[in-house]
């Protein structure tokens, strides 16, 4: 494992980019949550409703208990060998709401050792999707795609990931390929914050109601690509908010 495992808070730069069939991109300041699962943060009472957790909003699984569902979804694919202490990277409930775009698990062995790194997906759509990866040692992995995330992009091509877990920096890469297309790129970088009153206060100032502003965001710039002609790929029926796959 790298870096201190006790509570911390990232201020990030989010960032979009995407060359066809029109040029668009978008970069954004927010702020996400890094804890041991076991473990996570606890807010004093007058800050709790900008910031707390439920396992449910994660993974697959029975019950309240978010490391049994990150086991299970290990088990399923067969990784018997992560059991030691799981880290995510995700962002919190806000004001009763929250959307995740993208939220990583680093799960290691007992020898604290990193086995998995799971990467879940959200789209708009109130579904969800869980890459399970073995990264290299430079937390690179590629992976087919396998879930619908944008009305423009269909279910095809590749991901190159580069999820390295994150100690003092924050630096997550990932490309989506696709046969002749240049790549669609989306980044995630920022700076480790130690977990204090203060900290919170600073990242609601950074990005007030910060769930509600990224899939306000999200949409307005969906808006922004269909009145540019960037057709549209309907949404498959068949994808499922609770499927997990390799």
């Amino acid at each position: 494992m790298t870096g201190s495992t006790a509570p911390a808070l990232y201020f990030t730069r989010i960032h979009h980019a995407r060359r066809e069939p029109v040029h668009h991109h978008f970069d954004y300041p927010g702020y996400s949550w890094f804890f041991d699962i076991e473990s996570p943060p606890r807010l004093p009472v007058p800050l709790r409703p900008f910031g707390y957790f439920r396992a449910t909003d994660h993974l697959d699984g029975p019950g309240a208990d978010l490391r049994a569902r990150v086991d299970r979804t290990l088990q399923a694919h067969g990784i018997e060998d992560a059991d030691g202490p799981v880290t995510a990277l995700m962002n919190a409930r806000v004001l009763g709401y929250v959307f995740d775009p993208l939220t990583v698990f680093w799960c290691h062995g007992r020898d604290g050792r990193l086995r998995s790194v799971i990467a879940e997906v959200h789209n708009t759509y109130g579904a969800r999707h869980a890459y399970v990866l073995r990264t290299d040692d430079r937390g690179r992995a590629e992976v087919g795609k396998q879930f619908y995330v944008s009305p423009f992009n269909p279910v095809e091509g590749r991901y190159v990931l580069r999820l390295p877990e994150p100690a003092d920096g924050l630096s997550l890469r990932i490309a989506l390929l696709r046969d002749g297309q240049p790549p669609f790129l989306a980044s995630m970088t920022g700076q480790r914050m130690p977990l204090t009153t203060r900290s919170v206060l600073r990242a609601q100032l950074r990005a007030p109601f910060s769930p509600w502003l990224t899939a306000l965001r999200i949409r307005r710039h969906g808006i922004a690509l269909w009145a540019r002609g960037v057709p549209v790929v309907p949404r498959p029926h068949a994808t499922s908010s609770r499927r997990t796959a390799q």
